[in-house]
């Protein structure tokens, strides 16, 4: 049977559409998946994101060194209140997992995690956080909500204390405030727009859903966080990275902290060797310049050299065209072709995000 979060009998009562995500019953959508996408980019949405695993780790001192081994991007860049995005890798270099880490202070640190990966992921951390020494706890008592769109923050004034709300506003995005009333509050998101992800505990999900609700945000599904995400040019685990592919040719080389020269994390090893040798592919975005759909696993043409395979793609209701991201030959050009159903499509290569952040 399929887990199900806090929010469950709410998106019954809505006429979800219920998928199957990650071993989850989660929304794909309420009705309409292109309405839902553009109330993101001209208002604000409201997603269910309470099967993500957050995990908490509550000393911080011991918890720093564990994070500085354990994570490519280094946590020594943090502050209280600082979020960083980062990916978790095998000795190999391949990404097991991209998450955000945020730095609570004398709290310690907050993990969050992809759903469809929880397992493997806690697996892979127990035993090294265990040789550091260092306590940790699965949050499964919280839950997540996501409120994202221009609209966002001024839909919060609704429902939160004013003294909150003034430092939510204050607030660079990738930062988060902790409420007194409990409630995690954190400037980041999954759709290029900006807004907020909130961490409630789980029995009061639902008061603050209907409260979200009330002032005037729709709830949207997956469907539409997959566009929204994509158009933004933000990359999905499992689809444009995963175990046998390194950030260096997932786009995500940014998300490396190369310096200081000593801190050895893990995976390191072989990321410095395939930065030195040039790494062979590169992710990049792709626009059709004619109709149609792209979708994961097409392969990509240079003339007639197959030069890589797109990744993960869909049809983008801002632009209203279809994209793509790709891993292609480092050499490709800002031209190419797309098979689609047997017929070969002319694509534009582009550096993504396809739609620009508003936040």
């Amino acid at each position: 049977m399929a887990k199900r979060t806090p929010l469950y009998a709410r998106h019954l009562a809505l006429g979800a559409k219920l998928v199957d995500f990650g071993g989850w019953d989660m929304p794909l959508n309420y009705g309409s998946q292109l309405q839902e996408h553009h109330q993101v980019r001209t208002a604000a949405g409201l997603f269910d994101v309470s099967h993500m695993t957050i995990v908490d780790f509550p000393d911080p001192v011991a918890t720093r060194a564990l994070l500085r081994h354990l994570l490519a991007n280094d946590v020594a860049r943090l502050y209280p209140g600082k979020a960083l995005y980062t990916c978790m890798l095998n000795e190999a270099g391949g990404v097991i997992d991209d998450l955000i880490v945020y730095d609570r202070g004398a709290a310690g640190y907050r993990l969050v995690l992809n759903a469809a990966t929880r397992d493997k992921d806690l697996a892979w951390i127990a035993p090294i956080a265990e040789r550091f020494g260092t306590a940790w706890r699965e949050r499964d008592d919280l839950a997540m909500l996501a409120v994202q769109g221009p609209e966002a923050l001024d839909k919060l004034a609704a429902i939160l204390h004013p003294a909150t709300l003034a430092k939510v506003n204050a607030g660079r995005r990738f930062h988060a405030v902790e409420a007194d009333d409990g409630l995690f509050i954190a400037r980041t998101g999954y759709t290029g727009e900006d807004g907020v992800e909130i961490m409630p505990a789980a029995e009061t999900a639902p008061l603050l859903w209907d409260q979200l609700l009330a002032a005037g945000v729709l709830p949207c599904g997956l469907g539409a966080r997959d566009t929204l995400r994509l158009e933004a040019g933000m990359s999905l685990y499992g689809s444009d990275m995963d175990e046998t592919t390194t950030p260096l040719v997932s786009g995500l080389g940014w998300t490396i902290a190369w310096q200081p020269p000593d801190r050895e994390f893990i995976g390191r090893a072989v990321l410095e060797q395939q930065r030195t040798a040039g790494i062979p592919q590169i992710l990049v975005g792709l626009v059709l310049e004619q109709r149609g759909v792209l979708r994961s696993h097409q392969p990509v043409y240079d003339g007639d050299r197959e030069i890589g395979l797109t990744t993960s793609g869909a049809f983008s209701p801002t632009l209203n065209r279809g994209i793509a991201l790709a891993r292609v030959a480092a050499d490709a050009g800002d031209r190419c072709q797309v098979e689609v159903r047997g017929k070969r499509l002319a694509a534009l290569t582009v550096k993504p995000p396809f739609v620009s952040h508003t936040g």
